[in-house]
């Protein structure tokens, strides 16, 4: 194994009876566990090259004071200053869980009151402030705010809660969305610090899009929603398209219908296999939810689900009107690609499936898909959820 570094302490303790030789230089490095070489070594680390390698003899005769020559008081300076700069290390890696390597200096004046409050004991207030470089003004008014307490103490749990409840996708924004509900109002500068000292952060990462392109299967029809996602009611323009997720398990598609209304998602099927029954069944669950008059606009890409003759067949069956992207051109599909978008970082992304089986991640993934139409806020529905906002607009 390797043996541990030595602590600056130890270090100089070693040099200081070097320099005293009140024994012989091979008991002393025994003493410390360590060759002459590196005796020598740490004398030249914290003294220096140019400074003697040992106490001058032919003191004079008196008090102990009498007897400390320069280079003495020197070494006992440097020995307390290292020792000052250890305890720091020390109390920085105990009291606020950093690493021992941090530059002192750069913590805030809160957390540096925290340190020199635990060495007051051992030094003084003056060699504290000037070792980490604070005003006294600047140590007492952070002082007083500590002994008052933390004022949002029985926050930070609430915050923890709705952020795991939301899987882990809420900002500050929505968060404070969720405490107005609750009647606890706080601003969103004092919702972001409180986040950010308790490590709730948003993590993003980008989906690799699955495509099901096979070729000119049928003959390609216009593109009537042209990028106007915007829908003046419900079952007007619904948008669809086909997912990947691969876990351990195996590979499972979701086939989505979404309203551009409120972002809503109509119907879904999940499958392992991206194939005809996948959509068909999926668009067959949304006709049964519409009224009769209601015959919406059907936006997919050009994949070969939406071009075999089972899926344009049920599309004359129910009267509804097929539009399709134009090649290659994901814009044009934007509002499921945000969907998917959302899904992935939100849902399946930084979290672990290992051992999860296709049965316990459909479960998990219908679970989200209800969360997202019931309980998901929208900024753009003015922080509801797709089913409240079409509720309150329906009615």
């Amino acid at each position: 194994m390797t043996k541990p570094a030595a602590t600056e302490e130890v270090k100089a303790k070693a040099v200081e009876a070097l320099y005293k030789r009140e024994a012989p230089v091979r008991e002393i490095a025994e003493d410390f566990g360590v060759s002459r070489e590196t005796l020598y070594g740490w004398k030249r680390e914290v003294l220096g090259e140019t400074f003697p390698a040992k106490q001058a003899p032919g003191l004079l005769e008196g008090s102990a004071e009498e007897k400390v020559t320069p280079e003495v008081s020197s070494l006992q300076a440097r020995i307390k200053e290292l020792e000052l700069q250890n305890d720091i290390l020390l109390q920085v890696n105990a009291l606020l869980k950093k690493d021992l390597g941090i530059n002192h200096l750069n913590l805030t004046n809160r957390e540096k009151v925290q340190v020199i409050d635990a060495l007051r004991d051992k030094h003084s207030l003056n060699t504290l402030l000037k070792a980490l470089q604070l005003s006294k003004s600047s140590y007492f008014y952070p002082r007083g705010a500590i002994a008052k307490g933390d004022k949002y103490e029985a926050i930070r749990p609430r915050l923890k809660v709705i952020f795991k409840q939301n899987y882990e996708s809420y900002g500050y924004r929505r968060i404070k969305m969720e405490l107005d509900d609750e009647g606890i109002h706080l601003s969103e500068k004092v919702i972001r610090r409180l986040m950010a000292e308790e490590g709730l952060k948003v993590t993003i990462t980008r989906c690799r899009k699955y495509s099901s392109y096979a070729g000119e299967i049928t003959p390609a029809v216009p593109n009537i929603l042209d990028r106007d996602f915007q829908a003046e009611a419900p079952n007007q323009k619904l948008v669809t398209d086909i997912t990947e997720f691969s876990i351990q398990a195996g590979k499972v598609y979701l086939s989505p219908l979404i309203d551009c209304f409120d972002g809503q998602i109509t119907s879904w099927t999940i499958g392992t296999s991206p194939n005809a029954e996948l959509v068909n069944t999926m668009l067959s669950a949304a006709a049964e939810t519409l009224a009769p008059d209601e015959k919406p606009v059907v936006h997919s890409d050009r994949g070969a689900h939406y071009r075999w003759p089972g899926w344009i067949e049920l599309m004359d069956e129910f009267g509804f009107t097929r539009s399709m992207s134009k090649k290659a051109s994901t814009p044009d599909n934007a509002r499921a690609e945000s969907f998917f978008g959302h899904l992935k970082t939100e849902f399946f992304y930084n979290r672990s499936w290992l051992g999860k089986s296709i049965d316990d991640f459909t479960k998990e993934l219908n679970q989200y898909i209800e969360w997202y139409n019931t309980k998901r806020r929208k900024k753009v529905l003015g922080g509801k959820s797709p089913q409240e906002y079409r509720q309150s607009k329906v009615a």
